[in-house]
């Protein structure tokens, strides 16, 4: 008998992120195909036989997916093949599986994407800023260190 393990799930408009909660699995294997679906088997503890399958939403890239195999969890990154936001985890109607649930720590909506993007590119023209762009700039072996204050100046001034 084959049980289904618990799923986390989350999305941003080019990825839908998938954390098969499994502490020490072996025999992972992983599918996912272009028209959405997705498979996983595993066995965990005590040598149970873990098996999901799903029918995503939509189309997505094999190619631009990633799998990393924790020791408590299998996380899946899965490339949308179009960029955009699902109504959904699962193509079929109605309340997913009860082992299905959102990931509310890596859940980011529409409008928070993209205000997250604008503060990402602003913060990459500040560190080039902050790092000069090598015109006219001198530069010194103390560069990227972190200033440390000296500290028996500054105990004498609390005596």
């Amino acid at each position: 008998m084959s049980h289904h393990p618990e799923v986390l799930w989350a999305q941003r408009s080019d990825k839908i992120y998938l954390t098969i909660a499994l502490p020490d699995a072996k025999d992972v294997s992983v599918k996912s195909e272009p028209q959405g679906l997705f498979s996983f088997s595993g066995t965990g503890p005590q040598g149970k036989n873990f098996n999901l399958s799903l029918e995503l939403y939509g189309a997505i890239s094999p190619e631009g997916s990633k799998i990393n195999v924790g020791l408590r969890n299998i996380f899946c990154s899965i490339q949308k093949e179009q960029k955009g936001w699902w109504r959904r985890l699962m193509k079929s109607d109605g309340k997913p599986a009860p082992y299905i649930k959102v990931d509310w720590n890596k859940w980011c909506d529409e409008d928070e994407e993209e205000s997250l993007e604008s503060h990402m590119l602003a913060s990459d023209d500040d560190d080039d800023d902050a790092l000069g762009n090598g015109e006219g700039d001198e530069s010194s072996d103390d560069e990227g260190m972190l200033y440390l204050p000296d500290l028996k100046k500054a105990s004498a001034n609390f005596t």
